[in-house]
């Protein structure tokens, strides 16, 4: 294990940057096959007041000028060939429950109970308003946080999500595949992913299953992320264990908003041409860009996904 240390973030939280580079052993290939140069990143680990951890990745050696927020059953690592294409100084989070991340103890993972620690995280790690991007329920999230801290966020990039979308059930596919939860071994979820048509080539699955998995003391090979066991919980509970991902309070939020507002909208994913015309009429002064992606358009349609970004960014000044 390579060594980390500590340090005061400027809110007098405890911060920790730890020097364990296993996890970005893919980026070479990635940047390589993207045509694009590498970019130096670093995980940064801030402890709550109550405890509780929150993750990220820094990319860059400046401060970033970007932060990406992901979807549920995802984590920091799911925008890192945007992140690449993008080249822009930028903070990926880990939302609570996800990644490296501590899970919550209630699972409330509603968008209003996420967004103050995201609060909490770009007060420490930012030092100027954010080009905020939330995927999914992210979007959904950065939402809730640009509505009550308008100061931390020059911009909102809405990607594949929209008022009173409902995240909470998901495909039954996907709940049945989390009906298992640990393994023998990592290749044994590589196997069960591909078995269920989820990941794409086996390399692409491969690097999906090591950042949205570990280890545990016993040998086995768990899902890092709390939404993984909470649906297999699901298939014998009920009533259903989660909390609900709808959150209709976002339009409030959106309503409120001082910053640009964009809603990236991916051709086969989440939001319908209902939604769209829905949100279009309730938030006139935002823009609504269409991308021939799936739901995930930072894994599907990364550069296009990033020259957006970028262009909201100003080139990072």
């Amino acid at each position: 294990m390579l060594p980390s240390f500590s340090r005061r973030s400027p809110q007098g939280h405890n911060e920790h940057v730890t020097n364990d580079t296993s996890e970005f052993s893919f980026l070479a290939g990635q940047a390589a096959a993207l045509g694009t140069a590498e970019l130096p990143a670093e995980r940064l680990t801030l402890t709550l007041e109550d405890g509780r951890e929150i993750s990220a990745l820094r990319w860059g050696t400046d401060d970033p000028v970007v932060t990406l927020v992901h979807g549920a059953g995802l984590n920091a690592h799911t925008w890192d060939n945007t992140a690449l294409l993008l080249g822009l100084p930028a903070l990926a989070l880990d939302l609570p429950g996800h990644g490296d991340s501590s899970w919550r103890s209630d699972a409330d993972y509603s968008p209003h109970t996420l967004a103050p620690d995201v609060a909490v995280a770009l007060r420490a790690w930012t030092n100027r308003p954010q080009v905020l991007v939330g995927h999914s329920l992210g979007g959904l999230v950065s939402a809730a946080v640009a509505a009550a801290h308008p100061e931390l966020v020059r911009a909102l990039l809405l990607v594949d999500i929209a008022p009173g979308i409902d995240l909470s059930a998901g495909p039954s596919a996907l709940r049945e595949f989390y009906a298992v939860t640990e393994f023998a071994s990592r290749d044994e979820m590589v196997d069960r992913a591909m078995a269920f048509g989820f990941g794409g080539a086996r390399a692409d699955t491969e690097r999906g299953v090591f950042h949205n998995s570990r280890v545990t003391p016993d040998g086995r090979v768990q899902w890092k992320h709390h939404f993984a066991h909470l649906a297999a919980q699901t298939l014998t509970a009920s009533p259903a264990p989660v909390a609900p991902l709808r959150d209709d309070a976002a339009w409030a939020d959106l309503a409120a908003l001082r910053a640009p507002l964009t809603l990236i909208r991916a051709d086969a994913g989440y939001v319908s041409e209902a939604n769209a015309r829905a949100f279009a009429e309730r938030l006139p002064d935002a823009t609504v860009t269409i991308v021939a992606s799936g739901h995930n358009v930072q894994e599907n349609a990364p550069a296009a996904l990033a020259e957006l970004i970028r262009s909201h960014a100003g080139g990072g000044d």
